[in-house]
């Protein structure tokens, strides 16, 4: 698919998602950067500001197959990969997928399950795959996981470990709509709910297209380096416990060539870098207690990082 393509579907496809998400125009962008960069998202926010409708938005508009996953405390790993069940009749077994057989999985409040059901998600994330009873069942593309958690409420949750969290690409949050756009919202939904009207902009192979041409956008030398020493900052930081993984490099480095498709741009500049630096980075790290006493969230620490590491020109 050629560039100019990339950049009208992008459009719509934003357009499109943005009839139901009324003033997030930066949290409707983050997910689609981690569409086309063939990642994953972590929403962390309050319960109603709109989690769960951009999962059911996105899929919309592209003609895929959605599928929610409400997860709690008796949920089972086979709940979510599938079972293989045992056929008296002709004594054969036969696999029945689970709902992570799907193009948009909305994991809702996925800290409310077990560490056990919560590892069920590791391989599909990773490597697109899932293994039940020794056999490897592929998954379809495109695959992207939305999950979601609750920050204000802990009681019978389950706080994700960190190489639960490695495998999404990106943590974001809502927040509340601004007074001029949550009277838009009113408006808009005082006869009817835009959601039940979206109507699909491109199918699923045009997703397969467009993911491609992300592997496409040019990179400087320079770039290279750049991604390297941000992540590698990271590990040597004294306000940090714990710095990020090079499965981060990696993210990094995709989640800022799909910020460039998305600036209309067949090339990667620094500023690409810079703007999905904090989404990808802020959940991989760990704020020393000493930091964290002071008020000094990880994503303070990364933006003295970002000032810190040359740009190139």
């Amino acid at each position: 698919m050629d560039f100019e393509t990339v950049y009208q579907n992008i459009e719509r496809l934003r357009a499109n998602i943005e009839k139901v998400m009324v003033g997030k125009r930066e949290v409707v962008d983050l997910a689609i950067t981690c569409l086309l960069a063939e990642g994953h998202l972590l929403v962390e926010d309050v319960p109603g500001v709109g989690k769960s409708m951009l999962a059911k938005s996105i899929a919309r508009s592209l003609e895929a197959n959605a599928r929610r996953i409400q997860f709690t405390p008796d949920l089972l790993p086979s709940d979510i990969t599938g079972t293989t069940l045992y056929n008296q009749k002709d004594h054969s077994f036969t696999f029945k997928p689970g709902p992570v057989f799907g193009h948009i999985i909305l994991a809702d409040e996925i800290n409310r399950a077990t560490p056990r059901t919560q590892s069920s998600l590791l391989e599909a994330m990773e490597e697109k795959q899932v293994t039940v009873d020794g056999e490897t069942h592929p998954l379809e593309s495109p695959f992207f996981v939305i999950g979601t958690q609750n920050p204000i409420e802990f009681e019978g949750t389950y706080p994700l470990p960190i190489s639960q969290l490695d495998r999404f690409m990106m943590k974001t949050s809502f927040g509340y709509l601004k007074t001029e756009d949550e009277v838009r919202m009113l408006r808009e939904r005082k006869e009817a709910v835009p959601i039940d009207e979206l109507a699909p902009v491109m199918g699923i192979a045009a997703i397969r297209e467009m993911q491609a041409t992300v592997r496409q956008v040019k990179v400087e030398d320079s770039l290279y380096d750049y991604v390297v020493g941000i992540v590698s900052a990271t590990r040597r930081s004294d306000q940090l416990a714990l710095g990020a993984s090079p499965r981060t490099t990696l993210r990094l480095f995709r989640a800022a060539q799909a910020t460039a498709l998305l600036d209309r741009r067949a090339y990667m500049i620094p500023d690409d870098v810079k703007a999905v630096a904090r989404p990808v980075l802020a959940h991989r790290v760990i704020v020393k207690a000493p930091v964290q006493y002071k008020g000094q969230p990880s994503d303070s620490v990364l933006t003295d990082i970002l000032n810190q590491v040359p740009v190139p020109y």
